[in-house]
């Protein structure tokens, strides 16, 4: 296989144009990402560890920022609900090559109150809300034409009336840690990273 080689030329991360506080630079590349038409600029990977410390990961879609962390939905009942249930220490990555950045994130997930997922939930189209409501998401499928009859028959009972399953809902990943990365010729890439003390936030810059 060849082994192509990416010089990173487009930027520089300097902290006299770091804001103090890690939320506003994430928020900055967030706008930065959409700008340039990167496409799905929400999506993270969010990664997992079961009860036997095994990792897995997958891609879901940032759905909320506040000042100490984000917010994204799921089935609670599928693996990655198991897990974070298990353990919920996560881990978050955007890539945005187009920018030549990556943000990587550390903390814990926690569950979001029921009214604050219903308020999500009924912003949704209604074949996003049928299709949520009726997934075994994780689960075993005897046929691929199955989840297709599972929500025809499921789109055909409800109707417009479609009720948020207790099994869905929203997760708040509180950052203990947050790491910005712009790309550098020759691999001498800025990394900058921010943990979270009782005070706020403690900056540093560290090694490519």
């Amino acid at each position: 296989m060849d082994i192509h080689r990416y010089e990173y030329t487009k930027g520089r991360l300097f902290e006299s144009e770091i804001p103090d506080q890690p939320m506003d630079l994430l928020k900055q590349w967030l706008e930065e990402a959409v700008g340039a038409g990167v496409t799905e600029p929400t999506a993270m990977c969010l990664s997992t560890v079961d009860e036997d410390g095994r990792p897995s990961a997958r891609m879901v879609l940032l759905r909320g920022i506040s000042a100490s962390g984000l917010r994204f939905f799921t089935n609670y009942l599928s693996r990655k609900g198991s897990e974070i249930e298990s353990n919920p220490h996560v881990a978050l990555t955007f890539w945005w090559g187009a920018l030549e950045r990556q943000i990587r994130i550390e903390g814990q997930a926690v569950k979001i109150s029921s009214e604050e997922s219903d308020l999500y939930f009924y912003s949704r189209p209604l074949d996003s809300q049928i299709a949520s409501a009726v997934s075994p998401q994780s689960q075993t499928l005897s046929s691929p034409s199955q989840i297709d009859e599972m929500f025809l028959a499921a789109k055909k009972e409800w109707g417009e009336s479609v009720t948020r399953p207790e099994h869905w809902g929203g997760y708040d990943v509180s950052i203990s840690r947050i790491e910005f990365w712009q790309g550098r010729p020759s691999r001498l890439h800025d990394r900058i990273v921010f943990e979270a003390t009782e005070d706020g936030f403690l900056r540093s810059r560290i090694a490519p």
